[in-house]
């Protein structure tokens, strides 16, 4: 049976600024949650419209597209004991508090990272869920209804940590999975909700932790389960060089030739951080089609390194962006984080780094990284994922380029957001979502995480 799509059409009409490849300065048109006309300056549409909403306020971008993030840590922002501490005391640090985790306070942060991504013009977020202490088993599951109710699109990993401390790995044992019992569910959450094709909301893909967190076999038997159910694999790699060196000590390789020699290396694979690859590992990236994920705040926040974003792209690598953690950026802001990459890229390239290119980075280049080729453009046959930015607070005044002052004059918020031709974010505020009342149950829930002695939240 087809599906009927709605035949109303709206104008969005005289934007103050957009970002496209084409003329679309008069807007565009959108119809069954899609773009079916650009309209350029000057002109109206030649397609018949019921609605316009006049964006003459508003500097319109794709939605832009997170593809690195750990939900879950929005619970543990600005912890004490990991602030200041590089990757691995930072982890060793944080292990034994998400150990405790329960589905209530997942849900709470789970949706905490999905209101702040929103309102900060994502319509699209990554999350690398690794973390299955007792009682945890639905944790995807989980994801899946807080994306639901948010009304965006997510590429849900399933993480996994089979590698714990009494076997040389980092991850207590509380925290790790045999493997047969990661497989089951990996099969199960790409049966129950994969997605494919144009305007998915929801997909699944496979996601071992790190080298320092599961065993060799997991890796394989990832990636073979991966190919046979023709999905995306995700892990952390070339993030610190204690990883490096980890990697060189237990399987006496460099990083990206562990992950070769594991069946991982193609263009079904994407890398949170790839921060410390040499030049002829770029070329290989480049070769193979393997994409990276570049956590430009979190790599500051950690000492990590700076990622070598120019010379990926000139290799052939695809580069998005993403927030990583929200215990390693301690935030979960998109537009934020494409002013950081842009900044953190002309310290290690120069000034000329184009404000444009960053932005790409944060929807073209993200689209790319996830695999997606409906989402991240402004274009005819493109899903109608759109953010809107308002330029009227103090910090644009005497600002002259619509959309170079999103990243150098520092915009945080959106006015409006779009997820398949619905409003999503109207206002500056997200329909029916009661915000002081998440905070609240957020909150104490994170209290309790980190204080084995505060009372358990109890909510009706």
């Amino acid at each position: 049976m087809s599906v009927m799509k709605p035949t109303t059409a709206l104008w969005i009409k005289n934007p103050q600024g957009i970002l496209s490849d084409s003329d679309a300065g008069n807007g565009m048109v959108i119809s069954g949650g899609e773009i079916i006309e650009l309209v350029p300056t000057g002109t109206e549409p030649t397609t018949a419209y019921t609605e316009s909403f006049d964006a003459s306020n508003h500097v319109v971008t794709p939605g832009l597209i997170n593809t690195h993030h750990h939900f879950y840590q929005t619970l543990t922002r600005a912890w004490g004991p990991a602030a200041n501490a590089p990757l691995f005391p930072w982890l060793q640090n944080l292990y034994k508090v998400w150990a405790r985790l329960t589905p209530e306070a997942l849900d709470s942060a789970v949706r905490v990272a999905l209101a702040e991504l929103l309102l900060s013009g994502c319509t699209t977020a990554a999350d690398h869920h690794y973390l299955f202490p007792e009682g945890m088993d639905d944790s995807i599951d989980i994801e899946v209804a807080a994306v639901r109710d948010f009304g965006m699109r997510a590429m849900l990993t399933r993480g996994s940590m089979t590698l714990g401390e009494k076997d040389g790995g980092l991850p207590p044992q509380s925290t790790v999975q045999d493997l047969d019992t990661v497989l089951a569910d990996s099969q199960r959450l790409i049966e129950r909700y994969h997605e494919r094709g144009a305007g998915a909301q929801i997909q699944i893909a496979l996601a071992p932790c790190s080298p320092f967190s599961v065993t060799s076999q997991a890796m394989s038997e990832s990636a073979a389960l991966a190919a046979a159910h023709d999905v995306r694999l995700h892990t952390h790699l070339a993030e610190t060089l204690d990883e490096e060196a980890f990697c060189l000590s237990t399987f006496g390789l460099r990083p990206l030739d562990y992950l070769e020699s594991v069946g991982w290396l193609g263009p079904q694979t994407w890398l949170g951080h790839g921060i410390h690859f040499n030049d002829a590992e770029i070329k290989q990236l480049g070769a193979a089609g393997t994409a990276v994920a570049h956590c430009a705040t979190s790599n500051m926040r950690l000492s990590s390194g700076i990622a070598r974003v120019l010379e990926l792209e000139a290799a052939g690598v695809p580069v998005g962006l993403g927030v990583d953690g929200s215990a390693s950026n301690d935030g979960s802001n998109m537009i934020l984080e494409a002013r950081q990459a842009l900044y953190l890229q002309r310290l290690r390239y120069g000034a000329d780094v184009p404000v444009e290119r960053a932005l790409g980075w944060a929807t073209r280049g993200s689209a790319r990284v996830l695999g997606r080729e409906d989402i991240g453009v402004i274009a005819v046959g493109m899903q109608a994922d759109l953010a809107f930015f308002k330029t009227d607070e103090l910090r644009f005044s005497g600002s002259h380029d619509p959309l170079a002052s999103l990243l150098l004059c520092g915009a945080d918020k959106a006015d409006r957001v779009m997820v398949a031709g619905h409003w999503r974010v109207i206002d500056g505020a997200i329909p029916g979502l009661d915000l002081p009342e998440l905070i609240h149950r957020h909150r104490a829930h994170a209290r309790t995480l980190v204080d084995v002695s505060a009372p358990i939240p109890s909510f009706s």
